[in-house]
Protein backbone atom coordinates (compact mmCIF):
# COMPACT_ATOMS: atom_id res chain seq x y z
CA UNK A 1 0.00 0.00 0.00
CA UNK A 2 3.30 2.24 0.28
CA UNK A 3 6.50 3.38 -1.73
CA UNK A 4 8.98 4.05 -0.09
CA UNK A 5 11.85 6.17 -2.01
CA UNK A 6 15.54 5.72 -1.73
CA UNK A 7 17.88 9.39 -2.87
CA UNK A 8 21.02 8.87 -4.46
CA UNK A 9 24.19 10.20 -3.07
CA UNK A 10 26.14 12.13 -5.96
CA UNK A 11 29.79 11.99 -6.64
CA UNK A 12 30.36 9.77 -3.09
CA UNK A 13 30.75 13.43 -1.74
CA UNK A 14 28.10 13.04 1.41
CA UNK A 15 27.40 10.53 3.50
CA UNK A 16 24.83 8.10 2.57
CA UNK A 17 20.90 8.72 2.40
CA UNK A 18 18.72 6.69 4.66
CA UNK A 19 15.69 5.12 3.15
CA UNK A 20 12.39 7.09 3.95
CA UNK A 21 10.87 5.22 7.09
CA UNK A 22 7.09 3.24 5.54
CA UNK A 23 4.58 4.43 6.29
CA UNK A 24 2.38 2.99 9.94
CA UNK A 25 0.10 0.22 8.33
CA UNK A 26 -3.35 0.81 8.69
CA UNK A 27 -4.92 -0.14 12.13
CA UNK A 28 -8.85 -0.49 12.78
CA UNK A 29 -10.73 -1.16 16.18
CA UNK A 30 -13.79 -3.46 15.26
CA UNK A 31 -16.04 -3.28 17.64
CA UNK A 32 -19.01 -6.07 18.40
CA UNK A 33 -21.05 -4.79 21.77
CA UNK A 34 -24.57 -5.92 22.26
CA UNK A 35 -27.10 -4.80 24.26
CA UNK A 36 -29.79 -6.25 22.45
CA UNK A 37 -30.53 -8.99 20.63
CA UNK A 38 -27.15 -10.99 19.67
CA UNK A 39 -26.04 -12.05 16.52
CA UNK A 40 -24.34 -15.77 16.29
CA UNK A 41 -22.42 -14.59 13.31
CA UNK A 42 -20.12 -12.63 15.57
CA UNK A 43 -17.12 -15.07 15.82
CA UNK A 44 -17.31 -15.62 12.40
CA UNK A 45 -17.64 -11.89 10.91
CA UNK A 46 -14.39 -10.85 13.64
CA UNK A 47 -12.26 -13.60 12.03
CA UNK A 48 -13.00 -12.95 8.86
CA UNK A 49 -12.68 -9.02 9.08
CA UNK A 50 -9.57 -10.00 10.59
CA UNK A 51 -8.38 -12.23 7.57
CA UNK A 52 -9.06 -9.53 5.29
CA UNK A 53 -6.83 -7.62 6.88
CA UNK A 54 -3.88 -10.13 6.91
CA UNK A 55 -4.47 -10.29 3.29
CA UNK A 56 -5.07 -6.88 1.94
CA UNK A 57 -2.29 -4.61 4.60
CA UNK A 58 -4.52 -3.19 7.65
CA UNK A 59 -4.53 -4.72 11.07
CA UNK A 60 -7.73 -5.49 13.60
CA UNK A 61 -8.05 -5.11 16.76
CA UNK A 62 -11.70 -6.49 18.02
CA UNK A 63 -13.57 -5.76 21.30
CA UNK A 64 -16.30 -5.38 22.96
CA UNK A 65 -15.10 -2.74 25.33
CA UNK A 66 -17.08 0.39 25.36
CA UNK A 67 -14.13 1.74 27.83
CA UNK A 68 -11.58 1.78 24.30
CA UNK A 69 -13.79 5.32 23.00
CA UNK A 70 -11.66 8.03 24.50
CA UNK A 71 -9.96 10.11 22.38
CA UNK A 72 -6.13 8.43 23.29
CA UNK A 73 -6.80 4.77 22.41
CA UNK A 74 -9.00 5.98 19.22
CA UNK A 75 -6.40 8.17 18.17
CA UNK A 76 -4.16 5.27 17.50
CA UNK A 77 -6.70 3.54 14.38
CA UNK A 78 -7.85 4.95 10.85
CA UNK A 79 -10.89 3.74 11.04
CA UNK A 80 -13.20 2.16 13.67
CA UNK A 81 -15.99 -0.84 12.64
CA UNK A 82 -19.16 -1.27 14.49
CA UNK A 83 -19.69 -4.86 13.71
CA UNK A 84 -23.37 -6.60 14.84
CA UNK A 85 -23.46 -4.28 17.56
CA UNK A 86 -27.45 -3.71 18.57
CA UNK A 87 -28.32 -1.36 21.37
CA UNK A 88 -27.16 1.40 23.41
CA UNK A 89 -23.27 0.50 23.69
CA UNK A 90 -21.90 3.89 24.31
CA UNK A 91 -22.24 6.08 27.59
CA UNK A 92 -22.28 9.90 27.64
CA UNK A 93 -18.36 10.54 27.40
CA UNK A 94 -17.77 7.66 25.25
CA UNK A 95 -20.05 9.21 22.61
CA UNK A 96 -18.48 12.29 22.47
CA UNK A 97 -14.96 10.93 21.89
CA UNK A 98 -16.28 8.82 18.92
CA UNK A 99 -17.52 12.03 17.42
CA UNK A 100 -14.39 13.82 18.05
CA UNK A 101 -12.56 10.63 16.18
CA UNK A 102 -14.84 10.88 13.15
CA UNK A 103 -14.78 14.92 13.15
CA UNK A 104 -10.96 14.81 12.84
CA UNK A 105 -11.33 13.22 9.60
CA UNK A 106 -11.77 9.40 10.78
CA UNK A 107 -13.98 6.76 9.13
CA UNK A 108 -16.19 4.36 10.21
CA UNK A 109 -17.96 1.20 9.17
CA UNK A 110 -21.37 -0.26 9.81
CA UNK A 111 -22.17 -3.67 9.40
CA UNK A 112 -25.88 -5.00 9.68
CA UNK A 113 -27.05 -4.37 13.29
CA UNK A 114 -25.00 -0.97 13.23
CA UNK A 115 -28.42 0.44 12.52
CA UNK A 116 -29.98 -1.50 15.63
CA UNK A 117 -28.30 0.68 17.52
CA UNK A 118 -27.93 3.96 19.73
CA UNK A 119 -31.62 4.74 18.71
CA UNK A 120 -31.40 8.13 21.37
CA UNK A 121 -28.55 9.06 19.72
CA UNK A 122 -29.47 11.66 16.66
CA UNK A 123 -25.62 12.14 16.16
CA UNK A 124 -25.43 8.42 15.35
CA UNK A 125 -28.28 8.15 13.36
CA UNK A 126 -26.85 10.40 11.16
CA UNK A 127 -23.53 8.30 10.75
CA UNK A 128 -25.74 5.74 9.80
CA UNK A 129 -27.68 7.14 7.74
CA UNK A 130 -31.46 5.42 8.74
CA UNK A 131 -32.55 2.84 11.53
CA UNK A 132 -33.45 -0.15 11.51
CA UNK A 133 -37.16 -0.37 11.42
CA UNK A 134 -37.83 -5.02 10.48
CA UNK A 135 -37.13 -7.68 8.53
CA UNK A 136 -38.76 -10.87 7.13
CA UNK A 137 -37.06 -14.20 7.12
CA UNK A 138 -33.34 -14.99 5.69
CA UNK A 139 -33.93 -15.59 2.12
CA UNK A 140 -32.62 -15.17 -1.04
CA UNK A 141 -32.78 -12.33 -2.74
CA UNK A 142 -31.35 -9.94 -5.98
CA UNK A 143 -29.36 -6.47 -5.43
CA UNK A 144 -28.40 -3.98 -8.26
CA UNK A 145 -25.25 -2.59 -7.92
CA UNK A 146 -25.37 1.15 -9.26
CA UNK A 147 -21.13 1.34 -9.50
CA UNK A 148 -20.20 -2.36 -10.10
CA UNK A 149 -16.65 -2.90 -9.45
CA UNK A 150 -14.33 -5.25 -7.54
CA UNK A 151 -15.85 -7.93 -8.89
CA UNK A 152 -19.52 -7.20 -7.83
CA UNK A 153 -22.17 -7.81 -10.77
CA UNK A 154 -24.74 -5.26 -11.31
CA UNK A 155 -27.09 -7.95 -10.61
CA UNK A 156 -25.99 -9.70 -7.08
CA UNK A 157 -28.37 -12.27 -5.98
CA UNK A 158 -27.79 -14.24 -2.43
CA UNK A 159 -29.23 -14.85 0.78
CA UNK A 160 -29.15 -12.71 4.03
CA UNK A 161 -31.21 -11.16 6.35
CA UNK A 162 -33.07 -8.12 4.64
CA UNK A 163 -33.60 -5.05 6.49
CA UNK A 164 -36.53 -2.20 6.39
CA UNK A 165 -35.70 0.87 7.63
CA UNK A 166 -37.10 3.79 9.50
CA UNK A 167 -36.52 6.28 6.54
CA UNK A 168 -34.93 6.04 3.06
CA UNK A 169 -31.15 7.26 3.64
CA UNK A 170 -31.08 8.72 -0.36
CA UNK A 171 -31.12 11.99 0.49
CA UNK A 172 -28.05 12.07 2.54
CA UNK A 173 -26.00 9.14 1.20
CA UNK A 174 -24.38 7.79 -2.07
CA UNK A 175 -26.45 4.60 -2.00
CA UNK A 176 -24.12 1.78 -3.55
CA UNK A 177 -27.02 -0.89 -4.04
CA UNK A 178 -30.80 -1.38 -3.68
CA UNK A 179 -32.91 -4.71 -3.50
CA UNK A 180 -35.27 -5.39 -5.67
CA UNK A 181 -38.55 -6.05 -3.45
CA UNK A 182 -39.77 -8.27 -6.34
CA UNK A 183 -37.37 -11.14 -5.53
CA UNK A 184 -38.14 -11.95 -2.22
CA UNK A 185 -40.81 -11.80 0.38
CA UNK A 186 -41.50 -9.04 3.27
CA UNK A 187 -39.97 -5.73 1.52
CA UNK A 188 -42.00 -2.40 3.16
CA UNK A 189 -39.97 0.09 1.25
CA UNK A 190 -41.12 0.14 -2.02
CA UNK A 191 -39.02 0.85 -5.39
CA UNK A 192 -36.52 2.49 -3.52
CA UNK A 193 -35.02 0.12 -0.84
CA UNK A 194 -30.85 0.98 -0.46
CA UNK A 195 -29.44 -1.89 1.18
CA UNK A 196 -25.66 -0.86 1.07
CA UNK A 197 -24.16 3.33 1.09
CA UNK A 198 -21.71 5.39 1.78
CA UNK A 199 -21.06 9.00 2.67
CA UNK A 200 -18.82 12.13 4.33
CA UNK A 201 -20.21 12.93 7.65
CA UNK A 202 -19.21 15.70 9.72
CA UNK A 203 -15.56 15.58 8.97
CA UNK A 204 -15.23 11.86 8.33
CA UNK A 205 -16.61 9.13 6.35
CA UNK A 206 -19.15 5.92 7.22
CA UNK A 207 -20.02 3.29 4.95
CA UNK A 208 -22.94 0.91 5.75
CA UNK A 209 -24.01 -2.53 4.47
CA UNK A 210 -27.37 -4.32 5.77
CA UNK A 211 -25.84 -7.71 4.90
CA UNK A 212 -24.09 -9.87 7.11
CA UNK A 213 -27.17 -11.89 9.25
CA UNK A 214 -25.93 -15.36 8.91
CA UNK A 215 -22.13 -17.45 9.30
CA UNK A 216 -22.93 -18.32 5.79
CA UNK A 217 -22.17 -14.65 4.24
CA UNK A 218 -18.63 -14.25 6.26
CA UNK A 219 -17.28 -16.85 3.92
CA UNK A 220 -18.93 -15.54 0.78
CA UNK A 221 -16.35 -14.24 -1.14
CA UNK A 222 -18.16 -11.40 -3.14
CA UNK A 223 -19.71 -10.09 0.21
CA UNK A 224 -16.28 -10.19 1.59
CA UNK A 225 -15.26 -7.81 -1.00
CA UNK A 226 -18.28 -5.85 -0.74
CA UNK A 227 -16.95 -5.12 3.21
CA UNK A 228 -13.27 -4.87 2.19
CA UNK A 229 -14.15 -1.96 -0.17
CA UNK A 230 -15.78 0.16 2.94
CA UNK A 231 -13.44 -0.71 5.03
CA UNK A 232 -10.77 0.92 2.72
CA UNK A 233 -13.35 4.20 2.16
CA UNK A 234 -13.31 4.42 6.00
CA UNK A 235 -9.17 4.15 6.13
CA UNK A 236 -8.90 6.22 3.52
CA UNK A 237 -5.95 7.42 1.32
CA UNK A 238 -3.08 6.42 2.80
CA UNK A 239 -0.33 9.62 2.75
CA UNK A 240 3.41 8.68 1.69
CA UNK A 241 5.62 10.10 4.53
CA UNK A 242 7.68 13.42 3.78
CA UNK A 243 11.52 12.52 3.01
CA UNK A 244 13.52 13.89 5.27
CA UNK A 245 15.66 16.51 4.83
CA UNK A 246 18.92 16.16 3.55
CA UNK A 247 21.41 17.39 0.81
CA UNK A 248 21.80 14.70 -2.04
CA UNK A 249 24.25 16.68 -4.68
CA UNK A 250 27.24 19.23 -3.91
CA UNK A 251 28.49 20.66 -7.56
CA UNK A 252 31.67 23.17 -7.17
CA UNK A 253 33.33 24.68 -10.43
CA UNK A 254 36.36 27.12 -9.70
CA UNK A 255 37.35 29.62 -12.52
CA UNK A 256 38.70 33.23 -11.89
CA UNK A 257 39.31 32.72 -9.07
CA UNK A 258 35.16 32.17 -8.14
CA UNK A 259 33.38 29.04 -7.13
CA UNK A 260 30.35 28.48 -8.71
CA UNK A 261 28.31 25.53 -6.80
CA UNK A 262 25.01 23.81 -7.57
CA UNK A 263 23.40 21.79 -4.51
CA UNK A 264 20.33 19.42 -4.83
CA UNK A 265 18.60 19.06 -1.78
CA UNK A 266 15.00 17.73 -0.59
CA UNK A 267 12.17 17.90 2.28
CA UNK A 268 12.96 21.47 2.80
CA UNK A 269 10.57 23.80 0.45
CA UNK A 270 11.48 26.84 3.02
CA UNK A 271 15.09 26.73 3.15
CA UNK A 272 17.47 29.29 2.74
CA UNK A 273 21.20 29.06 1.86
CA UNK A 274 24.46 30.26 2.11
CA UNK A 275 27.64 29.07 0.70
CA UNK A 276 30.95 30.10 3.19
CA UNK A 277 34.27 29.61 2.06
CA UNK A 278 36.73 30.55 4.85
CA UNK A 279 35.32 34.39 5.67
CA UNK A 280 33.22 34.91 2.89
CA UNK A 281 30.18 34.43 3.12
CA UNK A 282 27.56 34.23 -0.13
CA UNK A 283 23.75 34.01 -0.65
CA UNK A 284 22.47 31.20 -2.31
CA UNK A 285 19.26 31.63 -4.61
CA UNK A 286 16.83 28.58 -3.50
CA UNK A 287 14.19 27.23 -6.04
CA UNK A 288 12.44 23.35 -6.20
CA UNK A 289 15.47 21.76 -4.65
CA UNK A 290 18.21 23.32 -6.18
CA UNK A 291 20.61 26.41 -4.55
CA UNK A 292 23.02 27.89 -6.47
CA UNK A 293 25.12 30.70 -6.30
CA UNK A 294 28.53 32.11 -7.07
CA UNK A 295 31.24 33.54 -4.38
CA UNK A 296 33.64 36.35 -4.72
CA UNK A 297 37.12 36.22 -6.29
CA UNK A 298 39.09 34.50 -3.44
CA UNK A 299 42.98 34.53 -2.57
CA UNK A 300 44.86 32.09 -4.56
CA UNK A 301 45.53 28.10 -2.57
CA UNK A 302 43.29 25.39 -0.97
CA UNK A 303 40.01 26.18 0.42
CA UNK A 304 37.01 24.23 1.64
CA UNK A 305 33.68 25.50 0.00
CA UNK A 306 30.66 24.72 2.87
CA UNK A 307 27.39 24.99 1.95
CA UNK A 308 24.85 25.40 4.94
CA UNK A 309 20.86 25.42 4.25
CA UNK A 310 18.81 25.80 6.93
CA UNK A 311 15.09 26.17 7.54
CA UNK A 312 12.35 25.33 9.96
CA UNK A 313 14.01 22.66 11.96
CA UNK A 314 16.14 22.11 9.58
CA UNK A 315 20.22 22.51 9.50
CA UNK A 316 21.63 20.72 6.60
CA UNK A 317 25.56 21.53 5.45
CA UNK A 318 27.85 19.79 2.65
CA UNK A 319 31.55 20.72 1.84
CA UNK A 320 34.03 19.29 -0.40
CA UNK A 321 37.33 20.57 -1.19
CA UNK A 322 38.49 23.59 -3.84
CA UNK A 323 41.48 24.90 -5.53
CA UNK A 324 41.39 28.11 -6.13
CA UNK A 325 43.09 29.24 -9.40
Amino acid sequence: MRRAAVLAVALGLLAPGAVSAPAATPKILVFTKTTGFRHASIPAAVQAVTTLGARNGFTVDATEDAGKFTDANLGGYDAVVFLLTTGDVLDDSQQAAFQRYVHAGHGWVGVHSASDTEYDWPWYGGLVGAYFRDHPAVQPATLDVADPRNGLPAKWMRTDEWYNFQSNPRPSVHVLATIEESSYDGGGMGSDHPIAWWHDYDGGRAWYTAGGHTDEAWSEPLFLTHVLSGIEYAIGPQSTPAAKPRISELRAVVKARRVSVTVRYSGCDACKGELRIGTTRTHLHTSGGVATGRSPRLALGHARAVVLLTGPGVRLTATRPVVIR
